[in-house]
């Protein structure tokens, strides 16, 4: 779809009250972004995006979540949808750093918005729900990789397959929570007063340790800041089994970025440098596998 038809598909969804414009949004890695300033009723984000089935993105899980994301207090009202399209109210806020995720300062709030994401949230979902097995993740994109040109992963997915064998013997049995499975710095607002969580894409149930994890992994956190995330989510010094488990976790996380960078690659027709992302996060993930291997095998 162009970017004409699309803003003319958005200039005639029945929600708007008033006169319309429409400015496109940055980001948006498996979706187009738009804010919508109506004269009458105030401001918007439009997401556009289908099913991406190859990457587990399903918009009615993406839909069911955020609605229940805003009636766990926890992300923006969803005013409207329709196949392709979902309409939330503009927060005015602004997006978090990876240095200000990183801060202890923010910690504490960090913690209580993926706690309620968690436990508050699943309260107020309502019908069927995805999951998101980061390992079954990885399976999946190894699979439709071996079957065409891999891009820059072409002489790795022998070792990873392996890699990912070896991290999901490591986690071992799990809790099972909502997750939001998506921890950019860029998915979380401040307005001044509060955080808010965005971006349902891959929302469903998974362990906990994996947000954690994804968080860690996205935002460059160290031994000692994991050591705090860990402390402040569970209340209390993480035991070594939970250390493994995290750093599992956290080496998943990367290799399953890895994956989803040399897909998106040869798949996506967003205008994004998927070969440098994937290249970067390659690079991270052996930084983690190596640290993985000396300290936990």
């Amino acid at each position: 779809m162009s970017d004409r038809e699309t803003f003319d598909l958005i200039a005639r969804l029945p929600c708007w009250r008033g006169r319309i414009e429409i400015e496109p949004l940055a980001g948006g890695m498996t979706n187009r972004n738009y804010k919508i300033s109506d004269s009458v009723a105030g401001r918007f984000v439009v997401r556009v995006g289908s099913d991406l089935p190859d990457h587990g993105v399903m918009r009615f899980n993406e839909l069911a979540a955020a609605r229940a994301g805003y009636a766990a207090g926890i992300s923006p009202e969803v005013v409207y949808a329709m196949p392709g399209m979902l309409v939330c109210r503009y927060i005015d806020s602004r997006t978090l750093t990876p240095e200000e995720v990183r801060d202890p300062r923010q910690a504490a709030a960090i913690i209580a918005l993926m706690r309620r994401c968690h436990y508050e949230l699943p309260r107020h979902f309502r019908g069927p729900v995805l999951a998101f097995w980061v390992f079954q993740v990885v399976r999946n994109y190894l699979a439709a990789l071996s079957g065409a040109r891999a891009g820059v992963l072409a002489p790795e997915l022998s070792r990873l397959a392996a890699l990912g064998e070896m991290l999901e013997r490591q986690v071992g049995p799990i809790d099972l929570v909502f997750g939001h499975n998506d921890w950019l710095a860029a998915n979380v607002l401040d307005d001044g007063e509060r955080l808010w969580l965005i971006d349902w894409d891959y929302a469903g149930l998974n362990s906990p340790l994996f947000d954690l994890a994804n968080l860690s992994s996205n935002n460059g956190f160290d031994e000692t800041r994991d050591a705090a995330l860990l402390a402040g989510y569970f209340g209390a010094v993480p035991t070594a089994a939970t250390m493994r488990a995290f750093a599992a976790m956290k080496c998943a996380s990367l290799l399953r970025e890895t994956l989803w960078g040399g897909y998106s690659e040869l798949h996506s027709a967003i205008d994004f440098d998927y070969a440098h992302y994937t290249r970067d996060y390659l690079q991270r993930l052996d930084q983690a596998a190596l640290a993985f291997s000396a300290r936990h095998r």
